[in-house]
């Protein structure tokens, strides 16, 4: 059975090159071009990805997308914003409430049907662990999908439960921004790295005290110390 993703785009010639070729590539696809159409599609259908707009009439891409994490039935749904906003702030924002990726405009059709793929098999396709991870005030609990600082949770996307695990499993060893791409994201090939810095530095805030566990080699990557 094909998996169904929901494109949310107000601009139809954009909703319609997305269509063709997540169909092309095999999947079902539902439309929507506002944002209460959108809430109202995601949690009546429950598709398996959403690719969201920014810009959109009722409701914007934000504001959906903090909507759609706020409510048990769809926060689970992973979300890829697609958008015209090309700024660090924008990505961070977007990250911020809980999207899983950050595509900009004008775009690569064939790059965006790869990141939801990618999504799609990072999400679905791994095996919880029973491992919990423990350094110094920062615990993670695998199984639970649970990180904690110092006892208390720290709410974590999919991507930075998935970017963390990944740096503390390989503890002291350094971790170039290639390697994350495509050992995290699943990517391949020439993407931009930027991917990965953003969701540091993101991670880094919501880790607080426990921030500076995740250590920048310049020029090279990232390594988890403690």
């Amino acid at each position: 059975m094909a998996e169904i993703v929901l494109i949310v785009d107000d601009e139809a010639d954009v909703a319609e090159l997305v269509v063709y070729n997540l169909q092309k590539a095999g999947f079902k696809t539902i439309t929507a071009r506002d944002g209460p159409a959108a809430l109202r599609k995601a949690r009546d259908e429950a598709p398996s990805l959403i690719v969201l707009d920014w810009m959109l009439p009722g409701l914007d891409g934000s504001e959906v997308c903090r909507q759609l994490k706020a409510d048990p039935k769809t926060r689970t749904i992973p979300v890829i914003m697609l958008t015209a906003k090309a700024d660090e702030v924008d990505r961070i924002v977007g990250l911020e409430l809980g999207a899983d990726d950050y595509v900009t405009k004008p775009f690569s059709p064939r790059e965006l049907v790869l990141r939801v793929k990618t999504i799609l098999r990072r999400t679905q396709g791994e095996t919880p662990s029973a491992e919990v991870m423990k350094i110094q005030d920062l615990t993670v609990d695998k199984a639970r999908h649970e990180a904690r600082v110092k006892g208390k949770a720290v709410d974590l996307t999919v991507t930075e439960f998935k970017l963390l695990t990944t740096l503390m499993e390989r503890r002291g060893r350094v971790q170039t921004r290639d390697r994350l791409l495509s050992d995290v994201w699943g990517y391949e090939g020439d993407m931009d790295t930027r991917t990965v810095d953003t969701h540091v530095r993101r991670l880094r805030e919501k880790l607080a005290s426990c921030s500076d566990y995740i250590e920048t080699v310049r020029g090279v990557g990232y390594r988890f110390v403690s």
